[in-house]
């Protein structure tokens, strides 16, 4: 088909049902017969198109939406290279983006009638396929803001959409869109049908672009108190960003260590009381009588000898002195224990999360072998 193929008009409106057949690479508009020349005179001043990044377009006029940028994001970053050349040479530049997010919707399969040449929309036949956006993903404030943080800017409050890629691609970043280059990639999840970042890798790279402290402890904090990943994640993805030497990084670190301590708490009085173990001795110190302090655990029961520890140790970047001596003191604390005959049984946070049930199996199979057991040695329990 070319541009003198008689056909009946056909309105823009047909485009507009679903964001994937409203921002359309330049690619993909020649595999629909629109040349690059065509598509450029469609985004001429009143025309009713407009081009929201090099090489995508957005087939109306009417300002963009979250959505629509979004995708547009995905598609300059995701594309090999830059539509009718190589690759633009590595820079940054500001983005400049202002939008909405509504939800995408599902999408339905075009009728594959062609367009007329006169139409305002001049892609012919079936529009596309759902979307490919290659080996990138949304991260940053923007990741989180689809992930339902309420301690982020809104999308429309946002001027960059940040999206990772990998590190040899170069592209620049330019309009709304702000590349980060990774060594590797994480696997990203899918949210309304885009690629989006893991919730730590996005605090992570949403950090790296802070300097609000208070700002940034809400976002360490949300991330725990609302179940989107476990300490340990976010701290591993600010070590391995190189974040951990900024002073009110590792003050919001601290924060966040005690905000998921608590929580996991929380989880094992849960755990207890919801697969009707008996209730332990929470909270205390392990003392042989008239002897050497053995250590604090976060469960004990005496009857059976059977302790529960909490492992909430995060490493920090660098291998520090003091966390490698913690580590060695924990590992020196439960053989001792071991030696006295008291089980020691170690429940991590996301096992808790994940897994509880077959976490309180494990905790009533140590409280069920203890017959089977040679008598521990007597220790004196106190309040911590």
């Amino acid at each position: 088909m070319n541009n003198n193929t008689p056909v009946s008009p056909r309105p823009l409106s047909h485009l507009s049902d679903d964001v994937q057949r409203r921002v359309l690479s330049l690619a993909q508009l020649r595999d629909h017969g629109v040349p690059a020349g065509r598509a450029a005179a469609q985004c001429r001043t009143g025309g009713p198109w407009q081009q929201l990044l090099p090489g995508v377009f957005l087939l109306h006029a009417e300002p963009p939406t979250s959505e629509e940028r979004l995708h547009a994001a995905l598609l300059y970053a995701g594309r090999p290279s830059v539509e009718g050349g190589g690759e633009m040479p590595e820079q940054s530049g500001p983005a400049t983006s202002r939008s909405v997010p509504a939800p995408p919707a599902q999408p339905t399969p075009p009728a594959a009638s062609p367009v007329a040449a006169a139409s305002p929309s001049p892609v012919a036949g079936p529009v596309a396929a759902p979307v490919a956006f290659g080996a990138v993903m949304i991260t940053g404030l923007a990741a989180l803001a689809l992930y339902g943080f309420s301690s982020t800017p809104p999308l429309a409050a946002l001027e960059q959409i940040d999206v990772l890629v990998p590190r040899t691609r170069r592209l620049r970043s330019t309009g709304c869109a702000r590349l980060i280059r990774a060594h590797a990639l994480p696997r990203p999840e899918q949210i309304t049908g885009l690629p989006v970042a893991p919730a730590a890798r996005a605090v992570a790279d949403a950090v790296a672009e802070l300097s609000d402290a208070a700002l940034v402890r809400a976002l360490l904090t949300e991330a725990v108190r609302g179940g989107h990943c476990e300490p340990a994640a976010v701290v591993r993805e600010l070590s391995q960003a190189r974040l951990l030497t900024r002073p009110f990084v590792v003050d919001a670190v601290d924060a966040l260590l005690a905000e998921g301590r608590t929580l996991s708490e929380g989880r094992l009085y849960e755990m207890v009381r919801t697969y009707g173990l008996a209730e332990p001795f929470w909270n205390v110190d392990l003392r042989l009588p008239d002897g050497p302090h053995l250590g604090g655990v976060d469960a004990y029961w005496p009857e059976q000898a059977v302790a529960v520890e909490l492992d909430t140790r995060t490493p920090r970047q660098g291998g520090r002195p003091e966390d490698d001596e913690l580590w060695s003191e924990c590992a020196r604390k439960r053989e001792h224990l071991e030696r006295l005959g008291i089980t020691v049984v170690h429940l991590t946070p996301r096992k808790l999360r994940e897994s509880m049930e077959q976490q309180a199996a494990v905790v009533r199979t140590a409280l069920m072998a203890a017959d089977d057991r040679d008598p521990a040695a007597y220790v004196a329990v106190l309040p911590r």
